[in-house]
């Protein structure tokens, strides 16, 4: 019997995840049917309930409803109780397991890209939901430092006095890391789907190897574009953490672990 996946949010036509799982499901070998779910705004419970009742077995959580996933969830994964936020939920008996696989997709694409995290510099932008779920992960990485820059400077510094038992980390406003240099800068804010750029110091830029936007698109995103023009060689964006982050949901599901590669390649074509 085949088995019923989807991606639930609200605009949900635009996404690929459907896509991204019709290409793991050929790739392992697995029978599974993976649609896209519409929630109005205020009925994302009753929706994952008809999916869930009518035998569905998973779901990927996409904006605005990681908080309501969140609040949903009978059973918390530890990565999701620290994000605070659900993108995946599995569903077995009368369980609903909120599991949070945005920190993973990341780490898995960086080393992807052969970097190594551990003993670097890591300058993070932002610190909402997005900021939120990769903190702990980057952390368990082992870096010399995570620094956490925001606008909303009250932000930054409770998230990162929050997980300060953990590693290595700090946070403050874009200006109080001017004339600090990172190895690596990760951009978690939504700027860039603006068409903006985070305040950030150029010399910020000086001796980093890797410039990370977590929005992806046909071309180079702000964030990106001012990287290559401080002398950054080394620049990404987030479709490879999408397709990671997948696979992880995948194998969450189906405990099976796919290959990102061929699934990336296909998006970028």
């Amino acid at each position: 019997m085949t088995d019923r996946y989807a991606v639930v949010g609200n605009p949900v036509h635009h996404s690929v995840s459907p896509r991204i799982h019709a290409a793991f499901a050929k790739q392992t070998g697995q029978d599974i049917e993976y649609g896209s779910l519409l929630a109005p705004i205020g009925e994302f419970p009753m929706v994952v309930e008809r999916f869930r009742t009518e035998g569905g077995r998973g779901l990927n959580v996409t904006v605005p409803f990681k908080l309501d996933a969140f609040a949903l969830a009978t059973a918390l994964t530890d990565r999701a109780q620290s994000a605070g936020a659900v993108n995946t939920l599995k569903f077995g008996g009368r369980e609903a397991l909120g599991d949070n696989t945005d920190g993973a997709g990341l780490i898995a694409d960086i080393a992807r890209l052969g970097v190594s995290l551990g003993g670097k510099r890591i300058l993070l932008m932002g610190a909402g939901g997005a900021a939120r779920g990769v903190v702990l992960p980057l952390l368990e990485e082992k870096p010399a430092l995570l620094a956490i820059a925001n606008r909303t400077v009250q932000k930054a510094v409770a998230l990162a006095e929050h997980w300060v038992s953990r590693g290595a980390i700090r946070g403050g406003a874009y200006h109080d890391f001017a004339g600090e240099r990172f190895d690596i800068v990760v951009n978690a804010t939504s700027a860039s789907l603006h068409g903006d750029v985070p305040p950030l110091p150029d010399s910020a830029f000086a001796s980093a190897t890797l410039a990370y936007d977590m929005v992806y698109g046909n071309r180079a995103t702000p964030f990106l574009a001012a990287a290559k023009s401080c002398g950054v060689a080394h620049l990404a964006d987030g479709l490879g953490m999408l397709i990671a982050q997948a696979a992880e949901s995948f194998y969450l599901w189906r405990g099976v672990r796919p290959d990102t590669v061929p699934v990336i390649e296909m998006l970028r074509r």
